[in-house]
């Protein structure tokens, strides 16, 4: 009871903090998920360093990380040219000739873990810009917060629909090799929760038509899911069961962005093709 305590009140502030910070303006929306980008960087990077014998330096990758999310900001909100990321640039040129002078017994898994913590945590975070700042008709640049925000909901209402349906009903492992307690039941319960939700986006924004809220909700919770299932193996490679503690009752943060670091690039993919287009 204790633990489901803690787990309702972290949950709470969480979801009330990042709530907040997307929809009331640009700024804060910048500055809670440049620290976020940061977060997740530090603890992917902090995973490795306790179970592998040799990994990238922490802080750079967590500093290049932040920067290409304030960057991608900056550009997408029309504040800057594109060489805005030739600092970044410059960062991963760094790490392809800092192994020349490292003088580790595997360089090429340093350069791995690098670049796969960049694209993973970094590069996943840096494309909500896109989705949080589109433009109008007239091409002005303008702060869409609903957008992102439908993105988390449908993955929150999705995991709660999996949950019930899949602890109610789940006899079929959805993928039994990474995580033995997913269901089939559990994920067409969590996605028809998440569809259903997905009418209520229809009446708070008619100027999107609801078949295409209904494919992006689909979208989100597709990828989410294979989200969920990638952080799951990168655990058990690891051989972890959180991520980290830095959440009370919830483990790590990547614990609670798995399902969003795949979901963003499949959405921003989505609703270029099919509602911005």
């Amino acid at each position: 009871m204790k633990n489901l305590i803690i787990r309702g009140l972290t949950g709470a502030v969480f979801v009330a903090v990042l709530a907040g910070a997307i929809c009331y303006n640009p700024y804060t929306f910048l500055a809670l998920f440049s620290v976020l980008t940061g977060l997740l960087l530090w603890e992917f990077y902090s995973l490795l360093k306790e179970y592998f014998p040799s990994v990238p330096r922490r802080i750079g990758g967590t500093i290049g990380g932040m920067y290409l999310f304030v960057a991608t900001f900056l550009h997408a909100n029309g504040l800057a040219e594109s060489h805005v990321f030739t600092p970044y640039l410059a960062f991963l040129i760094f790490l392809f000739v800092s192994e020349l002078y490292n003088k580790q017994q595997n360089p090429l898994n340093n350069l791995a873990y690098s670049l796969f913590a960049q694209v993973y945590c970094a590069g996943t975070f840096a494309l909500s810009n896109y989705i949080v700042l589109g433009k109008n008709e007239e091409g002005a640049i303008i702060f869409t917060p609903l957008l992102l925000m439908a993105l988390f909901i449908f993955v929150w209402i999705n995991d709660t629909g999996a949950y019930l349906v899949g602890s109610q009903f789940g006899k079929h492992r959805l993928f039994e090799r990474i995580s033995p307690k997913k269901s089939w039941e559990g994920f067409w319960g969590g996605l028809i929760f998440a569809l259903a939700s997905s009418f209520v986006f229809a009446n708070l924004n008619p100027e999107i038509s609801w078949y295409n809220w209904l494919g992006l909700a689909a979208t989100i919770v597709c990828f989410g899911t294979w989200g969920d299932l990638i952080e799951s193996l990168i655990k058990r490679t690891v051989g972890v069961k959180d991520s980290g503690k830095m959440l009370p009752g919830h483990g790590g943060m990547l614990d609670r962005f798995d399902s969003i670091l795949l979901a963003i690039p499949a959405a921003y993919i989505y609703i270029e093709l099919f509602i911005r287009n």
